[in-house]
């Protein structure tokens, strides 16, 4: 368990409160959350996570498996507040966990939901998986969103799930969810990028062209094909530059990412997920550009650790993006619609014009160093009121 801490915020200093974050997929972008915020955070956080793996199982049957470990080890304590991921059914956590983890008070992180996330052609939507998130919001003291995009949507989406139920549901559930809920952006551990600021760039020549970051998930809801598609167009019209594709996947590449190798040869630097971390901060500070053509974004993570190297971007002015960027910037950064050629190509011939500390204030509010005191409140403020 961490060591004791102090709140310094505090009218009168106390000490920090023993917390659970429990999250059932603790892999990616939810273990680097987890882990920062065990990290960082002034209360003593004890991560209790399953491996990254099996989303869905893990939505199913993650919470037998955590509550079986809360039993096991509750002769070393109990939490003061339970800090859980959206992934967690709640509801059967605090049934099958001791009473005294049942009866902390649970704040609840939505990193994402499955009753607005986009799915391919032809597949069709599972509600029990939009059903758990609705429960497990119901089940918790207070309910966080990481945009006020994802806040939003989630709210407005549960109306459309209960029409399609039986009978025998409550009135007022939405409004019951929104009473508890608030938008806290996700803490990224940014500062750790700075030590890889000056490194050697082995991404190419820069004589070649700026180079343009692609490094998102290869899946259907970033929109693999429409960045190839947009790389292309440019490349027809004779534009210098590099690609790096930075994402990954599983299995074999999209089809369209596969094509944008073949057509790009030489000028594709980078394709596929970059290990160590220390290589893939220094693409990020060698990159240029950074796109997106996402077709779901609550957050943005990806983005915002490259424009925080200075990367200059290419979003769509829909989803979560405008809230990364400032009111002066976005006619310069996000496109209508699906065609980002317009900006990109502008992009691609004014590489970063802009001063770096400018754009880097953009999102550094995003560092832990910020966000942490806002988790610790929100974690002090669901213990006070339980």
């Amino acid at each position: 368990m961490s060591r004791p801490a102090y709140l310094p915020w505090l009218e009168e200093p106390g000490p920090g409160l023993t917390v659970w974050a429990v999250e059932p997929f603790l892999g990616g972008s939810h273990r680097d959350f987890a882990m920062g915020l065990a990290a960082h955070s002034a209360h003593a956080i004890e991560v209790h996570g399953l491996p990254g793996r099996h989303w869905s199982w893990r939505m199913q049957g993650g919470a037998l498996a955590l509550a079986a470990r809360a039993r096991a080890q509750l002769n070393q304590g109990s939490p003061q507040v339970v800090f859980a991921g959206s992934m967690l059914d709640l509801p059967l956590y605090k049934t099958l966990a001791p009473p005294a983890v049942a009866a902390a008070p649970c704040v609840v992180y939505f990193h994402e939901n499955q009753l607005t996330y986009p799915l391919p052609p032809g597949k069709s939507r599972d509600l029990s998986y939009g059903w758990k998130n609705l429960t497990t919001a119901l089940a918790a003291d207070r309910v966080l969103f990481n945009s006020a995009f994802h806040q939003a949507q989630f709210l407005q989406a549960v109306p459309e799930l209960l029409v399609r139920l039986p009978d025998c549901l409550p009135h007022g559930l939405v409004e019951e969810v929104a009473a508890k809920s608030s938008v806290l952006p996700l803490g990224c551990d940014l500062a750790r990028f700075d030590r890889y600021r000056a490194g050697e760039s082995p991404w190419g020549d820069p004589s070649l062209g700026p180079l343009v970051l692609w490094n998102q998930r290869w899946e259907y809801d970033k929109g693999p094909e429409l960045v190839a598609e947009a790389l292309l167009e440019l490349a027809r019209e004779g534009r210098r530059f590099r690609v790096a594709v930075a994402g990954a996947g599983h299995g074999r590449p999209p089809l369209a990412l596969q094509g944008l190798k073949d057509a790009l040869g030489d000028r594709v630097v980078q394709f596929g997920k970059v290990r160590p971390f220390e290589r893939y901060a220094s693409l990020l500070w060698a990159a240029d550009v950074v796109v997106s053509a996402a077709r779901h974004e609550f957050f943005g993570q990806a983005v915002v650790e490259a424009v925080y190297c200075g990367c200059r971007p290419v979003l769509p002015q829909r989803l979560s993006y405008p809230e990364l960027i400032p009111l002066e910037a976005r006619r310069e950064v996000l496109y209508e619609g699906h065609d980002m050629v317009p900006l990109l190509r502008r992009a691609v011939e004014k590489g970063r014009e802009w001063p770096e500390d400018w754009q880097r204030a953009w999102v550094a509010r995003y560092d832990w160093g910020h966000m942490a005191p806002l988790y610790d409140r929100v974690i002090w403020q669901a213990w006070e009121e339980s």
